[in-house]
């Protein structure tokens, strides 16, 4: 049996994460965890200002930092409990790993049984 929406299971973990501490939003906040090495991946809004990727993903260059696109600016801002954001760091390693997971699942369209 597919999942109901995976995309939300992703949206409801960054929540999580957020709430644990390990998440930080903004565009400035995303580029300071890359550079001080805290940041174990990069969540990007389909609907960000080509500026802010930019700003970022010069950011990301020769790092090998996980990175996907995953909703619009207000539906990533309000999975982190913030206004609208173009760009998510997840700061925890579990919390990446399972976001990672999540999103691979997401991509493939693998099912529940297959995740066991």
């Amino acid at each position: 049996m597919l999942s109901v929406d995976r995309r939300t299971e992703v949206l409801r973990l960054l929540g999580l994460a957020r709430r644990a501490g390990a998440v930080v939003s903004g565009t400035e906040a995303v580029r300071g965890a890359i550079r001080q090495g805290e940041a174990h991946m990069v969540l990007l809004a389909g609907d960000a200002s080509h500026s802010q990727l930019k700003k970022v993903e010069r950011t990301l260059e020769n790092r090998s930092i996980p990175r996907s696109r995953l909703g619009t600016r207000a539906i990533l801002g309000a999975a982190v409990g913030r206004a609208p954001v173009s760009a998510v760091a997840v700061t925890g390693a579990s919390f990446a790993k399972q976001v990672q997971l999540k999103l691979d699942l997401l991509a493939g369209g693998v099912s529940d049984e297959a995740e066991e």
